[in-house]
């Protein structure tokens, strides 16, 4: 049987670790620039409404905002969209209630 070196396999072992810790260490990294992103990004999103709905306020009206290239910003849309989304999956029963029903009727 051969000899082992414990001290070079114990560096071989933390090298292969050290790789290892590194990719995870970036991963982290870049979730964390996401996670800001993100965030910086609600928080452009939020000063943007703010600003538009100022602008009508102070006598602009969404036609000549529009022609200005200034149209409402896609917050508001999707929030718009994503509402009537929930609102029609609100009105369809569950399909436990359908079986429910269905048993309790035969």
């Amino acid at each position: 049987m051969a000899n082992l070196d414990i001290e070079k396999t114990r560096t071989q072992a933390r090298a292969l670790l050290d790789s290892r810790i590194e990719s995870v260490t970036q991963l982290v990294k870049a979730r964390q620039r996401v996670a800001d992103l993100k965030e910086q990004l609600a928080d452009a999103e939020r000063d943007d409404k703010r600003s538009y709905v100022r602008a009508t306020k102070d006598g602009w009206s969404t036609e000549e905002l529009k022609k200005l290239g200034l149209e409402p910003g896609a917050v508001s849309r999707r929030r718009k969209t994503a509402a009537s989304q929930t609102a029609g999956q609100a009105s369809a029963p569950p399909h436990g209630d359908i079986l429910d029903t269905a048993t309790t009727q035969s």
